[in-house]
């Protein structure tokens, strides 16, 4: 439960959703990268890597969206404020984060910086980021040309790699946010030369409007105008027609600079700009030296300070800034009110983090505390309107007409404009259905209600296509990802209950209703042959196949897959016990009750099921669940690949209580009318033995089958590894191989990188681990456990002699994936690898990332490197359980 006596800023997250004082109003929303995204692609082609690459980024308008270095917005993006630097080596300044595109890099995008979440708060009155800056040169060049050589079976060249930071002389740059109110934020930038020689460091904290004019969207062009001095600050005054008066007070700098967020397109197209004041206007004045242009401007869209600095080995400065609604009744508010603030923030923020368990212990501390910030700097403004997408803007351009029959066509009646919890705001910078749903898992831990919120907001009509389907991501929303979103409504809605003590099922009717019609959806669309046996395509899983489960199937078959079959067994549990739930007050949820129970059955059976007429997805000699390639002429070819897959099995798990089987009597009296009646038609029952006023146990896998699979989900040898649960069994290390129709496929383990180039090639479901499923393995196990105890125990690692039962199986996994993340005897965190500089360095060892998912050998982080998103699970696991010292 939560403390008794709430924290400070518990009473803000209380005044925010109760009392409408928008806290939320301004945050980290700002995009880490709005090129190279599908929404700003006007392509014939759809090819939006190629159509707004980098290069342009600087020069031209942004259609959907803004980004920035260490930025924050407002939460409908019309104004924003980032960093831009400049080390007098640069060709650019640097003002966006630079990476390489899905063709550039040798195994798909990649960010190719140094920068760190290091604190945030629900309320964001507190935030902390870290931006690493090198003396020299940023390595453009190289790291491109370098990647680009490389193979698919080589690692990939990191900015540590390079040469700009192989002396170690580089910039710290902390950029945090302390918020006095709602709308009065306080902006302190620190630096420090880190290297060993003294260096040159041009800072320009920018304040740009969103360009909505040239579109038709905003009535009036909004202005950002040269203000008066107000103490020893200076200031600009903010005016917007619909967002309204603010002022940016900050130090006297050495010039300000004012130009326009329009697009260079002299520099982009050959074609004369309509006003020298464009959006790169700033790389010119500071770049080429050439401030005349700006000397005598003294308002416009888009205004920065300019400050410059020589810096010795290890000296640092510091620039106060302040963001606040006008006018703003405050004497002195860069000096000792601007100090207080920050120091108040700063101790509410260890307040509010105190509460977790994390907090035990200073290591895990830091890791939980970093988990959470990534998972709340990583909330971004997302906008797409697809008819004014597909059709284009009043005065501009059309886009092209094969736009109306290309990517999305089918989707016309989506329009989103929300903050939502990213995968990852520079690979992943538009959100994935199914990463939310992990998402919400850890967000509920600090902010439940936005939780709640995130879940709510994807089953509206504006997100919900009209025949049920959720949207999968910008790539293509038509796209099938495992239906966990129930499932994460019902973890959100117990976790707030054990944590506070309310039961909000307002939530989860709202929630249950309109997942009533997503299910109908699968039911309709992806059970082929109405065998309640599930297809749904490579379902997140991307390469895990022989082949690309999500394109032409080999033979002109169809898949029937094991886990898609799993993953609907699991969405009719959990929209039962989310009827059972919201039937403890409402009778008319029992008969909706009795129907997903019944439906459950006929899903398990037909998993199960082995007969001389039926070939099933189990194996019983080898004791595993494996997807089928049903042919044409109706011969079955099994496809015996040992993964996740057939693990996916026990995540369909769910214990009926007794209590409340006698809280919902129609219901008990159907079900064992309907369990005696499934034993006269059917002697293969797979739920255990069902004694009346005893609980009742529904599971995908009977206890016989459940035993075996652990056997292979707890050997070293297959899935058991020392950072968790492999994606695909390390037996596969010699290579399967199938042949359909004369054609050869195969799979090999693969603990790392991916070696082909299937899905862009940036992600592998072939060896490695990844948190989301492991977390879903862990519940599953312990839910088992509650209804077997000590009467099912299992060795685990298998054969080692260690009999232990299934919740300290449970325990045993997530601590070996939070050892991932934690601090060996020698200093090194797995999840770095063999960079030594995070193993001994003192301002790098405390730094944690979160990558998409882990090397299966070795725990090295692999893919994403900032995917707090999913990877953020790690902070629930480290509240369930208090992790060993990782061996070494």
């Amino acid at each position: 439960m939560e403390p008794t006596t709430p924290t400070q800023e518990q009473k803000r997250l209380n005044e925010l959703y109760q009392q409408g004082k928008d806290w939320h109003k301004w945050g980290p929303y700002l995009s880490e990268r709005q090129w190279g995204t599908v929404r700003e692609d006007y392509s014939a082609d759809g090819t939006a890597w190629d159509y707004f690459p980098h290069d342009h980024a600087r020069s031209r308008v942004y259609r959907w969206g803004e980004d920035g270095l260490a930025g924050i917005s407002d939460n409908l993006q019309r104004l924003c404020f980032g960093l831009a630097l400049w080390n007098g080596n640069d060709p650019i300044l640097k003002e966006r984060l630079f990476g390489l595109t899905g063709p550039e890099g040798n195994h798909g995008e990649d960010v190719k910086e140094l920068y760190y979440y290091l604190d945030n708060l629900p309320s964001h009155a507190y935030m902390k980021h870290l931006y690493k800056y090198p003396h020299a040169a940023f390595p453009y060049e190289e790291l491109l040309q370098t990647n680009a050589r490389r193979s698919k079976q080589e690692a990939e060249f990191e900015l540590l790699d390079s040469t700009a930071f192989n002396t170690s002389n580089y910039f710290d740059l902390f950029t945090e946010y302390a918020k006095a109110s709602e709308e009065d934020i306080l902006i302190r930038i620190t630096v420090h030369n880190r290297g060993r020689d003294e260096a040159d460091l041009w800072i320009l904290p920018t304040l740009w409007f969103r360009n909505l004019w040239s579109f038709g969207l905003l009535p009036e062009k909004p202005e950002i105008r040269l203000g008066e001095h107000q103490g020893a600050a200076q200031s600009v005054d903010i005016r917007h027609p619909e967002l309204g008066s603010y002022q940016l007070l900050f130090q006297t700098p050495e010039k300000c600079l004012f130009t326009d967020n329009e697009s260079n397109t002299e520099r982009l197209f050959g074609l004369p700009n309509t006003t020298p004041f464009v959006k790169d206007g700033f790389h010119r004045a500071v770049i080429q030296d050439d401030w005349e242009p700006f000397s005598t401007r003294g308002q416009g869209t888009k205004f920065a300070p300019v400050y410059s600095f020589r810096l010795l080995h290890e000296q640092k400065v510091e620039l106060r800034l302040r963001l606040c609604k006008t006018p703003l009744k405050v004497d002195d508010p860069l000096g000792r009110n601007y100090e207080a603030v920050f120091k108040m923030r700063e101790r509410e923020a260890d307040e509010f983090y105190r509460q977790f368990k994390g907090d035990s212990e200073e290591d895990l501390a830091r890791i939980q505390r970093q988990a959470f910030a990534g998972m709340l700097w990583s909330k971004q403004y997302y906008n797409i309107d697809m008819p004014r997408w597909t059709n284009g803007d009043p005065g501009q351009p059309s886009p092209p007409e094969s736009r109306k029959y290309g990517r999305n066509q089918h989707w016309q009646t989506l329009n989103n404009e929300d903050i939502i919890s990213m995968p990852d705001k520079w690979e992943y910078p538009w959100y994935a259905a199914w990463d939310l749903a992990f998402h919400c898992i850890p967000l509920a831990l600090v902010d439940a209600e936005f939780a709640k919120d995130q879940l709510l907001l994807f089953l509206r009509e504006w997100y919900m296509h009209p025949n049920g389907q959720l949207p999968a991501y910008e790539w293509a929303f038509g796209d099938v990802n495992p239906p966990v979103h129930a499932w994460a409504c019902l973890q959100v809605y117990k976790m707030e209950k054990a944590r506070t003590g309310k039961a909000d099922k307002t939530f989860l009717k709202r929630a249950f209703q309109k997942l009533l019609l997503n299910f109908t959806w699968w039911v309709n669309q992806k059970d082929t042959k109405g065998k309640n046996v599930f297809e749904g395509g490579f379902l997140g899983l991307d390469n895990i196949g022989v082949f690309d489960r999500s394109s032409f199937i080999p033979g002109g078959g169809h898949l029937e897959q094991a886990d898609g079959t799993a993953w609907m067994a699991m969405y009719c549990l959990n929209m039962l016990e989310m009827a059972l739930i919201l039937g403890e007050d409402d009778i008319a949820y029992e008969d909706v009750a009795t129907k997903f129970f019944e439906h459950f059955v006929y899903i398990a059976d037909s998993l199960n099921r082995i007969s001389e007429d039926w070939t099933g997805a189990w194996d019983e000699e080898q004791g595993f669940f494996y997807d089928l390639l049903a042919m044409p002429d109706d011969r079955y070819i099994p496809l015996k690949v040992r993964s996740l897959v057939g693990l996916s099995t026990l995540f369909a798990v769910c214990i009926l209580k007794r209590d409340m089987l006698e809280r919902l009597p129609g219901f008990y009296r159907r079900l064992k009318w309907f369990l005696e009646y499934r034993k006269g038609i059917n002697k293969n029952l797979i739920i255990e033995e069902f004694h009346d006023g005893q609980d009742l146990l529904l599971s995908l896998v009977p206890r016989d089958r459940l035993e075996r699979l652990l056997e292979a989900l707890l050997d070293e040898n297959e899935f058991f590894s020392q950072g968790g649960i492999r994606s695909i069994s390390k037996r596969h290390e010699k290579p399967y191989s199938v042949q359909i129709d004369g054609q050869e496929f195969g799979i090999q383990y693969e603990p790392g990188e991916s070696t082909t180039g299937l899905f862009g090639g940036n992600s592998n479901w072939r060896g490695p681990v990844w948190m989301p499923m492991n977390y879903l393995i862990i519940e599953s196990l312990r839910a088992y456990h509650q209804y077997f105890e000590d009467q099912l125990k299992a060795q685990c690692p298998s054969h080692s002699g260690r009999w232990v039962d299934l919740n300290t199986i449970a325990d045993d996994i997530a601590d070996r994936l939070i050892c991932i993340f934690k601090r060996d005897e020698q200093g090194r965190r797995p999840v770095h690898g063999e960079y030594k500089v995070y193993h001994h360095d003192p301002h790098f060892r405390d730094l944690i990332l979160f990558y998409e998912y882990f090397h299966g050998d070795n725990g090295r982080g692999v893919g994403a490197s900032h995917q707090t998103g999913w990877t953020g699970l790690v902070a629930q696991l480290i509240e369930q359980v208090q992790p060993k010292q990782p061996s070494s």
